[in-house]
């Protein structure tokens, strides 16, 4: 997907515009964040393809089933990897105008409209009553069978994205969500967060995280389940990541946490004076529950309000006998050196509810998570 969209906008704009001017018009496809242009990642990459896949079984089931009869098992996966090379390297110079057009105007969902629509009328001509198509053709040169079919599509352009946009239910709402669960399988290991998290409370909660971060790969940092309940080695497997991601099981079962933007390492910083800070971190970290209640309760001055006071810039602070979370009027997260007892209130910093209903929690399970760069 990357190097396709990449490639051809690159020898197209190359061949039209000033070198400085196709550079500007491939930033500004990077750039946007209301509309996504290209996937930048290897990641991404089999996020999209594996995207298109999902919403194809919904919405071109029998083009799907047709295929996967011809193919079965692993082999009619591998011919959605090859999707975007069905409309940049398949399609006539007309029709392939046509629909860059629209991509340019609507972004990339528009490939996945097309692609769908690739995929029906496939099947509408190589099912029909004396088609070039036969079954035996298909089956043996199956994964060459789409790009040539569009190299010879017999609709014109018109017809493709009439098709194309006739496709009911398939918004942007629904395709970011099928996108986001797939990115979320590829990037988590399922027993990572088997003690605390359900599939969709993980769903939730990434995307409450800044998108920056949602780019790396989570990695368990440190669990009570495998590393002992001790804060010494809480700092020593912890203190270094940054950002970090706290998630806090009771033995009520509440699940809740916090996002840390800054190292917990941090709390060893001194000041001009040579006295430790007491309180440390950024407006990027936030608090969250996800059960019995879900909400995210980001910093109280994320909307730029001036004159909230000190209060409202307690993010966290750590010693070698408790961790806090937020402060001003109560402490949002405290646990004790043992990380076994805690409590929560509602503190100036987030502004937040106590996260649990007592106030006062004993700790089933903590996890605490990274993030590094995906390979």
């Amino acid at each position: 997907m990357v190097v396709g969209i990449n490639l051809f906008y690159f020898f197209l704009s190359f061949y039209f515009f000033p070198e400085e001017e196709c550079y500007h018009c491939m930033a500004s496809l990077v750039a946007p964040k209301d509309k996504v242009f290209i996937t930048q990642t290897k990641l991404l990459y089999e996020v999209t393809w594996k995207t298109v896949m999902q919403i194809a079984k919904k919405h071109a089931k029998s083009a799907v089933l047709y295929l996967t009869r011809l193919c079965p098992g692993q082999k009619s996966e591998r011919i959605f990897m090859d999707w975007c090379w069905w409309i940049l390297g398949g399609l006539p110079f007309p029709h392939l105008v046509r629909v860059m057009d629209c991509f340019f105007h609507e972004g990339i969902k528009v490939l996945y409209r097309v692609s769908l629509a690739v995929l029906i009328l496939f099947h509408k001509h190589a099912t029909a009553t004396n088609s070039d198509w036969d079954a035996d053709t298909i089956k043996n040169d199956i994964d060459n069978a789409l790009p040539k079919f569009c190299k010879n599509i017999p609709v014109s352009p018109a017809k493709l994205l009439r098709t194309a946009f006739s496709i009911r239910a398939l918004s942007s709402t629904y395709i970011s969500r099928i996108f986001l669960k797939t990115e979320m399988v590829l990037k988590i290991n399922v027993q990572m967060m088997s003690h605390t998290l359900t599939i969709r409370e993980l769903f939730t909660l990434w995307s409450w995280l800044p998108v920056r971060i949602t780019m790396y790969q989570p990695v368990l940092l440190y669990t009570t389940e495998e590393h002992g309940c001790s804060l010494t080695t809480f700092y020593v497997r912890v203190e270094q990541h940054e950002p970090t991601l706290l998630m806090i099981k009771t033995c009520n079962n509440e699940v809740f946490g916090a996002y840390c933007s800054s190292r917990w390492f941090e709390r060893n910083l001194k000041d001009d004076r040579g006295q430790r800070q007491a309180y440390f971190g950024t407006g990027e970290t936030f608090l969250f529950s996800l059960y019995p209640e879900r909400a995210k309760y980001p910093w109280v001055g994320i909307e730029g309000d001036k004159g909230l006071g000190h209060a409202s810039e307690l993010f966290m602070a750590a010693d070698s006998k408790m961790i806090t979370i937020g402060g001003g009027s109560g402490q949002a997260i405290w646990m004790d050196e043992n990380i076994r007892f805690g409590k929560t209130d509602r503190c100036q910093t987030f502004n937040n509810p106590p996260l649990c209903a007592s106030g006062d929690f004993e700790i089933r399970v903590l996890e605490v998570y990274g993030f590094v760069e995906c390979e």
